[in-house]
């Protein structure tokens, strides 16, 4: 094997198969065969425009790359494991189709340089698909949100009825904390689009070499400033990995909730027959399997994370082997948010509320009794006060077993004097969550300003997204002839 390594020419044996075996990253570098070729086709033509290589050479290369690019596409791209990596199949196989030329393809880069510039290749298109899957997800929920202003549901903290809130409402308060996921994604972008190639090991290189033009060509903002940072650099993985971290334990929240939703102490929804599977002995279930294995898979995106957190910690600059592990996590990690984006998109488009289960909760539980606090408050009460008096009536109503709104006046006087005959148009749940129509509360006014500022961050967010696709695209068609 070590007669076609890169750094063969060094050794006098070749290595031991457990060692290559060990060694290998193969099975994850399959995934940056495409990322590999574009960096390999901006990097020659980089070095045919500063005459670096002459133009016969460079053509060759630039030919053969685009024919390996064509077999990737058909499938027909045979990969050597005997070899150690995608980069060194990649440069093999060109030798192999173009001679002696396929050799100086290398020329002015390392591999520290060529793998950190295809990763970030890959992050980077990675990234766009999750924001796009999420931003799918969001406007489920707002059309959800559109169409449920006057279903009522109880808002819980501590998982205890608290207050009256419309299922609109609480829809949104998922979608804002999407749209951060998805904003921060976009964000952590900026910091990925930027192109390590030139660096070479980790001391730039002596060829006059020109790094904004591979920069441009490959659709990156532009190049990284330091080339010992440049080759150490995973900032961007482990950012990327915290993104995708954060936005899976929102997902697993989403999904908590539909579990308890669906099942019969709460009864708030049910889900579709597509999104649920049955039991092998209990004729009647119908169980939220998606959603808990989204709930589960959480776990293992945070995993990755710390995983990649703990692998950097002790190293010192520059290149080390062991970021070699750092594909695996980040591309697990992206991918299985991907899908869980994918599939909680599938679960709460095609789930039906049951309004009235809804309804006849939230008027359980004293959930109006902040709103007799505040009745008080207006009245000229200090809350304080407020919050002693109706919580002494809640005490009584307990012990009648008996709802606030079903007191007599006579029963609410004992209580306070300030108590008048208007306070019955405060107490029913609906006007209670009418008459919080404060930025961002629950009311359907409310909700109408959230679902129109969500809407234009949302068009703001795509709008960005297929800008960064569409030149990417450009930048392809244009190393591909």
């Amino acid at each position: 094997m070590s007669k076609k390594a890169l750094w063969s020419g060094r050794f006098d044996g070749d290595m031991d198969d457990s060692v290559l075996e060990f060694t290998s990253s193969l099975n994850i570098d399959r995934k940056l065969v495409f990322y590999d070729i574009m960096g390999s086709l901006a990097h020659v033509i980089m070095l045919r425009d500063r005459k670096i290589l002459e133009e016969e050479d460079s053509e060759e290369i630039i030919k053969g790359l685009r024919t390996l690019l064509s077999e990737l596409h058909d499938n027909e791209l045979v990969i050597d494991s005997d070899l150690e990596d995608i980069h060194t199949n990649i440069e093999v196989s060109l030798t192999e189709l173009i001679g002696p030329a396929g050799g100086k393809l290398h020329t002015g880069r390392s591999r520290n340089d060529q793998v950190a510039t295809d990763l970030r290749m890959y992050v980077r298109d990675a990234v766009l698909e999750v924001v796009n899957s999420v931003n799918l997800l969001i406007k489920v929920l707002v059309d959800i949100a559109q169409n449920t202003q006057r279903m009522i549901m109880p808002g819980f903290t501590h998982m205890q009825h608290a207050q009256p809130v419309s299922v609109a409402q609480h829809m949104m308060a998922h979608s804002f904390r999407l749209s951060r996921d998805a904003d921060r994604f976009m964000d952590a972008f900026e910091r990925i689009n930027v192109c390590p190639l030139g660096s070479a090991a980790l001391a730039g290189t002596t060829y006059p070499i020109d790094r904004k033009l591979t920069s441009d060509l490959l659709g990156f903002r532009r190049p990284t400033e330091n080339s010992a940072d440049s080759v150490s650099d995973r900032d961007f993985v482990i950012e990327a990995a915290f993104c995708s971290s954060l936005l899976a334990v929102h997902l697993s929240s989403m999904a908590e909730e539909l579990v308890l939703w669906s099942s019969q102490e709460f009864g708030f929804i049910e889900m579709d027959d597509l999104c649920t599977t049955g039991s092998s002995i209990m004729p009647q279930k119908k169980n939220p399997d998606v959603a808990e294995l989204i709930r589960g898979r959480s776990g293992g995106v945070i995993g990755d994370l710390v995983s990649l957190l703990t692998m950097m910690k002790g190293l010192p600059l520059t290149y080390n082997r062991d970021m070699q592990l750092d594909k695996e996590p980040v591309m697990r990690s992206l991918d299985t948010v991907l899908q869980c984006t994918n599939m909680m998109s599938k679960i709460v488009a095609a789930m039906r509320f049951n309004e009235d289960t809804m309804l006849n909760s939230a008027s359980k539980g004293y959930i109006n009794a902040t709103d007799l606090a505040d009745y008080l408050v207006a009245k000229g009460l200090p809350f304080r006060e407020a919050h002693g008096v109706v919580a002494s009536a809640v005490r009584y109503c307990i012990l009648e077993d008996r709802g606030l709104e079903e007191l007599t006046l006579s029963e609410m006087k004992g209580f306070s004097d300030m108590i008048e005959k208007d306070v019955f148009g405060i107490l029913p749940i609906e006007e209670c969550v009418e008459r919080r129509n404060s930025f961002g509360g629950t009311s359907s006014q409310s909700v109408d300003v959230q679902i129109f500022e969500s809407l234009n961050s949302l068009m703001e967010r795509e709008d960005r997204v297929r800008q960064e696709i569409s030149l990417l695209d450009e930048c392809w068609d244009e190393l591909t002839g």
